[in-house]
């Protein structure tokens, strides 16, 4: 891909993760790219294939991959500690801004596979890793898929409303929130 492609695919997402797709025009990624629209037009037949495009590149993907768990520890809350971090380290206010404007109904058909891979990972990795802690009698056993979906959901929550609210909404810091669910979390498995 040239040069004058990636500025044009790096204006797309940036404006969209800035205002959503709707609001983004062809003018506003051309002025922004420091191109003219019709160099715009010669490179992409319109805004869907950029924002496709874009979203094919490793630059606009959060990093959440199996590998997740390289540094698991297999003691129950430091590893919950470590994936809810892990998470938070990847899925930046940003990423969550982009993978909001790249549900636009117009496009979102073919950017949902994009958009759900991160929780599939993270949910996949962490059933996974409560599976291998049952095998070694660390925890009973359980719906691990359900308990993955409550941690992701809690680390979700947190990542999404810290992106669009900043402290407005909650001043608990990260870290404390973190240690907060995690000892809650723990609590109640160990109650069931």
């Amino acid at each position: 891909m040239d040069e004058t492609s990636r500025k044009i695919i790096d204006a797309a997402m940036t404006l969209i993760r800035e205002k959503g797709y709707v609001a983004t025009t062809t003018k506003d990624i051309a002025r922004l790219a420091g191109v003219n629209e019709c160099t715009l037009f010669r490179k992409f037949q319109n805004k869907k294939e950029i924002v496709l495009q874009g979203v094919a590149q490793e630059k606009w993907r959060a990093n959440v991959t199996p590998d997740i768990l390289e540094n698991v520890r297999w003691e129950l809350g430091p590893d919950l500690e470590m994936f809810m971090n892990a998470y938070m380290d990847r899925i930046t206010p940003d990423f969550v801004k982009l993978s909001i404007g790249l549900r636009a109904p117009q496009l979102y058909e073919e950017t949902a596979a994009f958009i759900m891979k991160v929780p599939q990972v993270f949910v996949t990795s962490l059933t996974e890793y409560f599976r291998k802690m049952e095998e070694l009698g660390r925890i009973g056993h359980f719906d691990f898929e359900s308990l993955a979906m409550t941690v992701f959901s809690s680390t979700f929550g947190y990542t999404f409303l810290s992106a669009s609210f900043g402290k407005e909404l909650a001043g608990t810091e990260r870290d404390e929130y973190i240690k907060n669910s995690v000892k809650v979390f723990m609590e109640g498995i160990s109650g069931l």
